[in-house]
């Protein structure tokens, strides 16, 4: 039986070995750019730096993480992000577990293989992520704001675009994300019970049967729905609780990623002269891929992650229309006063029901 130990209390062992998915991301992910060493250099000490300066912008904009000290970010390569990225999910699934979390029906495909299959997936996300603030990161664990240098480098180029402007763009999105969970106190602990939550349904299973009973009324509701794309899978195979916090997370990380896309653009020409140009671009860039490549996008969600962007930008954007953006940031009061699923499509419902 998979349980604590009462003499110990060991937690038992986690669903994924976060050890194996790093080093098999680490080892897989292909390597960057050819880049001149004094290039390279310079790429490297721009990105630390205008992560300062950019959050002074966001902070600006936002009125958000007065008082807070200005920090550099951390300019990594591919094989730095992999490892990094496997380290805070490791931190943020430990946190969310309980500490007698149970393996259940996950318990075959679980550890050492389910770590082998992660990597993979790092490997594949570690060509393509540009930046990330992991609240859960650093020695600390009080969070850690990560650039990957080689892809932005290869974005630029692709794209055609300034590269000061295109790196300081890239900076006020993962400063906006940084602020967030910073300026708001209750946001890191709220997003790590929402992951328990959902995390805690599927460990708590009662088993395949159970799973496979759900399927035909799922369907059903799917059909009826009609809404929910490439996330019909994932919900096909939840339970009620684990539904509702599977909306809840959604909805919250719909809102992170598009008031992150609404301020780096919000922010203005005057900081990135040339931010029409590469916001054109680099939507662009979001939808294209060779047809193996927008395959592997969907599997993993990525397609999902772009309409993510849109959504809450404009739900973003609405709001700050309708009442302001000290309006707006009465998103971040508490978690009563987060947007739902529902509402992050309707933002006229979010302000009857908070203003």
């Amino acid at each position: 039986m998979n349980s604590v130990d009462p003499q110990r209390g060991r937690k038992p062992k986690p669903l994924v070995d976060w050890s194996v998915a790093a080093s098999t991301g680490a080892y897989l992910v292909r390597s960057g750019p050819v880049v001149d060493p004094a290039e390279a250099e310079r790429v490297v000490t721009e990105l630390r730096d205008l992560t300062v300066a950019a959050e002074e912008h966001v902070r600006a904009l936002t009125g958000l993480g007065a008082g807070l000290p200005l920090l550099p970010g951390e300019v990594v390569d591919r094989p730095g992000w992999v490892r990094a990225a496997a380290s805070g999910l490791d931190r943020l699934t430990s946190r969310a577990l309980p500490d007698d979390g149970q393996a259940g029906m996950l318990a075959p495909l679980v550890a050492g293989s389910a770590g082998v299959q992660t990597g993979v997936v790092l490997a594949f996300l570690g060509t393509r992520v540009l930046g990330q603030y992991d609240p859960f990161g650093g020695d600390d664990h009080s969070g850690r704001l990560l650039l990957v240098a080689p892809n932005v480098v290869t974005a630029q180029r692709a794209m055609r675009v300034s590269g000061r402007d295109f790196r300081m763009w890239v900076c006020l999105h993962e400063c906006t994300h940084r602020l967030q969970f910073t300026a708001v106190d209750w946001l890191r602990d709220h997003f790590a019970s929402e992951v328990g939550r959902l995390i805690t349904g599927f460990t708590e299973s009662d088993g395949l049967s159970a799973l496979l009973s759900r399927l035909p009324d799922n369907v059903r509701k799917l059909r009826r729905t009609k809404e929910n794309g490439s996330l019909g899978f994932v919900e096909l195979v939840q339970t009620p609780r684990q539904r509702e916090a599977f909306d809840r997370l959604l909805a919250l990380s719909t809102l992170l990623e598009g008031h992150a896309d609404y301020v780096m653009d919000a922010v203005g020409p005057k900081v990135v002269p040339s931010v029409a140009t590469i916001r054109r671009r680099f939507t662009a860039r979001r939808r294209g891929g060779g047809p193996i490549d927008r395959l592997l996008r969907s599997l993993l969600g990525v397609d999902v992650k772009v309409k993510q962007y849109a959504l809450g930008s404009t739900f973003t954007r609405e709001v700050v229309a309708a009442v302001g953006m000290d309006g707006f940031n009465a998103v971040w009061t508490s978690p009563d006063t987060l947007p739902s699923r529902a509402e992050i499509k309707d933002p006229k419902a979010w302000l009857r029901r908070v203003h």
